[in-house]
């Protein structure tokens, strides 16, 4: 197994108990499959292999990710602005509310064409998450696909139901 590899996500300033259960899914779901597979690089610290942590937060209307050792020892910290992704940050959270009301009347069409719509949001934002992160950390599409998720995560503020 690679070493360029995360093997733990923080979310910091996360609130969980705050989250509607769909986000909450979501999160886990990224967590979860991070856990499984991922390639994640900084191109900065080639002499720390890795494994890595990444301690994933919004300060500042920045966007940082704080890498570090397996053992919590600091190597890089490296911000970046939230502007580019606040657009899909704001459709991605059109299409929460619109899942919510579609549960709650029960449209399963709607629901299927939401996660559909989902998805593709999902492949933006990882195509984004990868532009943005050229020259600084080298990491796949599904790795920043599930780092796009749980940046949509820490961005919300959705009340649970």
């Amino acid at each position: 197994m690679t070493t360029a590899r995360l093997v733990r996500v923080v979310l910091d300033g996360e609130a969980p108990t705050s989250l509607a259960p769909c986000i909450m899914a979501d999160r886990d779901q990224a967590v979860a499959d991070l856990a499984a597979e991922n390639h994640f690089q900084p191109l900065a610290h080639i002499d720390s292999p890795g494994p890595y942590v990444l301690r994933l937060m919004i300060r500042d209307g920045r966007l940082v990710f704080d890498v570090r050792c397996e053992d919590d020892v600091p190597i890089v910290a490296i911000g970046l602005a939230l502007g580019p992704f606040r657009g899909l940050i704001k459709d991605y959270q059109m299409l929460v509310d619109s899942h919510i009301m579609a549960v709650r009347e029960g449209r399963e069409a709607r629901i299927q064409a939401i996660d559909m719509g989902r998805r593709g949001l999902h492949n933006e934002g990882a195509t984004l998450m990868r532009d943005r992160l050229a020259g600084k950390i080298e990491i796949d599409h599904d790795t920043a696909r599930r780092l796009f998720t749980l940046v949509c995560v820490l961005h919300q503020k959705v009340p649970a139901i």
